[in-house]
């Protein structure tokens, strides 16, 4: 049986061996980290080494390090945490912004995936009160970098507070709070070869408001008692993620020669975001007049797997919110997938996901032809 490829790695990278080692180390100790006994004491100065891991891996104080469940309650909380305030959140954010900044100004994006900086600055001086931003550091889909210092100096001459999720950049690129002047921050462990189900807010300056109340938990601002395996497995990846620079030097090389070839083989094929600054991994790819669902189940059944933009809509295959941003309509938007590379991506894999590509778009195209 040949094996599969794994060409998602933006909805979840494999854990790696080292964390799979340490959190299995770390599920068979049972000592609360709220206990004041040695085994209780054991488990806090695991969770605090973690912490210093995780706020190590962005320039952040471990002190302002608070564990989530993951990227979205993170973003949550950044947004809720701050009740008094209006958010202006950029159309492309994941949809754990979007939703909790429902009914509010959008932050437009343009046809290259970055944000409109004019249309930004325009809308902070129409706004009054209390406000949020919102932008992401890289798009999730598209892989699109955002000018994140400019917009946080922005939003600082506006008196306003600045949260960046970086949840699909972390490991892939630099990350520091303090050199992207963010208020806050979101991260996910998985997105990094952590375990699922774990994730932090990172602040710097004023914590925001817990979500979860009922005990004194990451110093009162979540309460609940830590995820203790998760959060050790968080902490062995943002260690090795530290590594990025070297481990996407060779992810990007193999990332280009995947569009240069999926360009040969089929010059109507669009990759959103190509003139922008992206990141090394990630590759949206549209083909005209087959839709992703179609390609997501070919590919499928070749044994490859890929995505249709986020996986985060409970396995559907939905319109893109993000290519609707950048101004592309529903029609060509229902044609894209999302291949993201990570650093056990072989040249093999790209070969074969070429390969089988081009067999679906030549074969969809013969009775067309014929």
């Amino acid at each position: 049986m040949t094996e599969r490829i794994y060409l998602d790695w933006n909805a979840s990278a494999p854990m790696r061996g080292q964390v799979i080692d340490a959190v299995a180390l770390a599920m068979a100790s049972h000592g609360n980290p709220s206990s004041v006994h040695g085994d209780g004491r054991r488990a806090r100065a695991a969770v605090e080494d973690a912490r210093e891991a995780v706020a190590a891996l962005v320039g952040a104080n471990p002190a302002n390090v608070i564990f989530t469940s993951g990227g979205t309650e993170a973003n949550n909380q950044a947004l809720a945490g701050h009740p008094n305030h209006t958010v202006l959140a950029s159309g492309i954010e994941h949809v754990s912004i979007l939703e909790v900044a429902a009914n509010t100004p959008r932050i437009a994006c343009l046809p290259n995936g970055e944000i409109d900086l004019d249309q930004f600055s325009d809308l902070l001086g129409r706004g009054t009160g209390g406000r949020l931003v919102a932008v992401m550091l890289a798009n999730n889909e598209t892989g699109v970098i955002q000018p994140v210092t400019e917009i946080a100096a922005l939003a600082r001459d506006a008196g306003a507070l600045f949260h960046c999720d970086t949840v699909q950049a972390a490991g892939r690129m630099a990350v520091d709070i303090g050199l992207i002047g963010a208020d806050s921050i979101s991260l996910s462990a998985h997105k990094i070869g952590g375990p699922k189900g774990v994730g932090a807010l990172i602040f710097n300056g004023t914590a925001p408001q817990p979500l979860l109340r009922g005990g004194g938990q990451e110093r009162s601002r979540r309460a609940g008692t830590e995820n203790v395996a998760g959060i050790v497995g968080f902490g062995v990846a943002a260690r090795l993620a530290a590594n990025w620079r070297d481990e996407m030097n060779s992810v990007e090389v193999l990332r280009d020669e995947l569009e240069q070839r999926l360009a040969a083989a089929a010059p109507e094929v669009v990759i959103y975001g190509r003139d922008a600054r992206r990141l090394a991994n990630t590759s949206l790819v549209g083909l005209p007049d087959i839709d992703a669902g179609t390609q997501l189940m070919a590919l499928d059944l070749a044994g490859i797997s890929v995505s249709a933009g986020s996986a985060c809509s409970s396995g559907k295959v939905a319109s893109s919110h993000v290519l609707a941003a950048m101004g592309v309509g529903s029609a060509a938007a229902n044609n894209a997938i999302r291949v993201s590379l990570g650093p056990e991506t072989l040249a093999e894999d790209v070969n074969r996901f070429v390969a089988s590509w081009a067999r679906l778009r030549d074969g969809a195209r013969a009775p067309a032809a014929a």
